[in-house]
């Protein structure tokens, strides 16, 4: 058998129960076994040492290295990782009884070298059962706040979600690519955005070079294309976001069932109209919501019928793949604009935002040095947006409430995903991760009034009228034009308004910026993960920062699979992310920095250090991120030489990922480099 790349494979280190190679044997044997201290347990233990050794030679001759310059650069990274944290959990040792007495991070790789050895026999046919793999679904939702959910700090309700972080591990240092599409691209392949062809967004411009076309890049593989291969049945609920053809009427092109994925539901393109959305489509068909066979609520609402797609493909699956582990993603739109939700959602949250911003934000920021997930020394960033000099303050506090809404709406169809997989009993071996995609949008859709888009001599569309239009001019499926400004109050299906850069700032409590930008507002993200048979961590906080690419070598760690070097006859840019299966656990997760690039708006994070700049023109800053996440302390000026070697270490990976030269004015060889 041909082993992938190190630490790719993974049995969890407290359930081998199902493991029949020697090495699980000794490990499962009783501390006073004779077995495991007799002169047939000291062979056990030569056999398992052997095992052991082997795996450890194989995982450093994967990367090239040798053992003494592992040894040393292995310890310099715990020690590194170790000083990057807020918090953590100690390191779980090795029990093993064997002749190696190993600490720090040489105890984690040879951990990892056990695990791999494990799983390896098992593929060998050594044992006389396969591992039970988990099922993983991945849920993320669009364009929320890292204090959005209730878990991180918000007022809003989610129960659902609360409950898994209680039950699990939550990150408090987790971050995505700052926009929809680039953040989707790297979460799918586990590359950097233009590794993936999604340097900017889908519906580039023809002739842009391959980082930045705006089309899922055939030269990454998809997770589904990745655990496909390896026995999993693979599904998707949701926004794709990923290709250039993703208009009403578009062919299949790089849609989910080109791209691994066994069943879809869901939109192609990137927004709309929670009650009619454009491109709705299920497997490689557009259809409407008037005229699915599948799938006919009294009501339609775009956030039901993704959890209740999402519920109805884990039944199924149920019913004829038992199995087989499955893979599924789950995409909301949710909170993106324009805000709609039903009107009973609405009515929970009446009230609720009648005094503004500041009241809102001060408490969320309360909550999160409570909960243990901001420092309380961290000082609060500025807040944007007064309430006295609101002019329309009903309307202002309803945009909020039906963010909320939505939001609420979401937790409580993921409930009902849980309630699937738990009588199923598939709940207690299935890995949940939840995300954001972005940080909270301050973009200002709908929030004025225009008059093209008050259309007039409108009819009703038939049942197999595609919608056509993501934003307005454009009209409901019973012939209404859809409005916005103050004098139209969001929620219903002719309605089309954002919540404002207002409550986008409270959203992002307490960092600053947002969508777009990669200061901490715009690319922090919960991330909760829960599997009650792997992550023994319960309700505890992982402060290791980590990555939206890190989903990829996640999943391929668990499900055991090999990642390709060539797919469909192209060669397979290898992954970039960082497995986050040792954090499950209480390891360190070992990574050299973490990187950014969007419209010209860039950073590099090593350790606690954060270099960050504001646009193609923008001014390197430099931040300490243990005592100033909230980014208000540059220090560019006090550690010239540090921002300068930070500076050239992001230059470095943007030639090499597609990032530089870039698409944006000025030309960054333009721009002001650090003194």
């Amino acid at each position: 058998m041909r082993l992938p790349y190190q630490a790719t494979l993974f049995v969890p280190l407290h359930d081998r129960s199902h493991d029949c190679s020697p090495a699980a044997k000794i490990l499962r044997e009783p501390e006073d076994s004779p077995r495991r201290h007799g002169a047939h347990g000291e062979e056990r233990s030569r056999s398992f040492l052997r095992v052991l050794s082997a795996a450890v030679v194989l995982s450093l001759t994967r990367t090239g290295r040798s053992v003494s310059s592992w040894r040393s650069s292995a310890s310099t990274r715990h020690g590194e990782a170790r000083r990057s944290r807020i918090g953590g959990s100690p390191l779980l040792g090795l029990r093993a009884r064997s002749a190696l007495c190993l600490r720090g991070s040489i105890r984690e790789w040879l951990r990892t070298a056990l695990l791999v050895c494990c799983v390896w026999n098992t593929a060998q046919g050594q044992n006389s059962g396969p591992a039970p793999r988990p099922n993983i679904v991945i849920i993320m939702s669009d364009d929320m706040g890292y204090s959005d959910i209730g878990c991180y700090g918000g007022e809003i309700t989610t129960p659902v979600l609360d409950r898994l972080a209680a039950g699990g591990l939550r990150f408090s240092q987790f971050y995505n690519m700052a926009r929809c599409c680039p953040t989707r691209a790297a979460l799918l392949t586990g590359l950097h955005p233009h590794q993936a062809g999604m340097g900017h967004m889908t519906g580039a411009p023809q002739g842009r070079p391959e980082p930045w076309q705006g089309n899922l890049s055939h030269q990454a593989v998809t997770i589904a294309e990745v655990l496909r291969p390896s026995g999993y049945a693979t599904y998707m609920c949701g926004k794709w976001h990923v290709t250039n053809r993703e208009r009403a009427g578009d062919e299949p092109y790089n849609w989910p069932l080109q791209r691994g994925f066994d069943r879809f539901y869901g939109t192609i393109t990137g927004a709309g109209s929670f009650y009619d959305p454009t491109t709705l489509t299920r497997d490689n068909r557009m259809i409407t919501p008037a005229n699915d066979p599948e799938y006919r609520p009294a009501s339609f609402y775009y956030t039901d019928a993704i959890n209740d797609n999402a519920v109805r493909f884990i039944a199924d699956h149920a019913q004829t793949n038992a199995a087989q582990p499955f893979f599924l993603y789950v995409a909301h739109t949710a909170a993106h604009w324009p805000m709609h939700a039903p009107e009973e959602a609405i009515a929970k949250y009446r009230g609720r935002y009648d005094q503004g911003y500041e009241p809102i934000r001060k408490a969320r920021f309360e909550r999160l040095r409570q909960l243990g997930l901001t420092r309380p020394d961290w000082p609060p960033t500025p807040s944007f947006g007064n309430w006295d000099q609101v002019e329309h303050k009903a309307w202002e506090a309803r945009c909020m409430e039906v963010y909320a809404a939505m939001i609420d709406r979401m937790d409580e169809g993921i409930g009902r995903i849980v309630a699937e997989l738990e009588k199923q009993k598939l709940f207690d071996n299935t890995l949940i991760l939840f995300l954001q995609d972005n940080g909270g949008c301050a973009e200002p859709q709908g929030r004025v009034d225009k008059p093209e888009w008050h259309l007039e001599d409108l009819k009703p569309m038939g049942p197999d009228d595609l919608q056509p239009k993501i934003w307005p001019p454009m009209q409901t499926r019973d012939g209404r034009p859809l409005l916005g400004g103050p004098q139209v109050m969001p929620g219903g299906p002719d309605t089309y308004i954002a919540y404002g850069k207002a409550w986008a700032n409270v959203s992002n409590t307490p960092f600053r910026e947002y969508k777009h930008w990669v200061h901490e507002g715009g690319i922090s993200t919960p991330l909760i993960a829960h599997w009650p048979k792997g992550i023994l961590r319960r309700g505890e906080i992982e402060h290791q920062p980590g990555q939206v690419i890190d989903l990829m070598a996640t999943c391929v760690a668990l499900a055991g699979a090999a990642y390709p070097a060539e797919h469909q006859g192209q060669k397979i840019r290898p992954m970039e992310g960082a497995s986050l299966v040792p954090a499950f656990t209480g390891g360190t997760i070992s990574r050299e920095a973490i990187y950014w690039e969007h419209e010209g708006n860039r950073a590099i994070r090593v350790d606690k250090w954060k270099l960050v700049a504001k646009g193609p023109a923008g001014e390197w800053e430099l931040y300490d991120m243990e005592a100033d996440r909230t980014e208000l302390t540059d220090l560019a000026s006090q550690h010239p030489r540090r921002a300068r070697k930070m500076a050239a270490q992001w230059e470095t990976w943007a030639r090499r990922v597609g990032a530089l030269p870039w698409i944006w004015k000025p030309p960054y060889n333009k721009r002001p480099h650090p003194q």
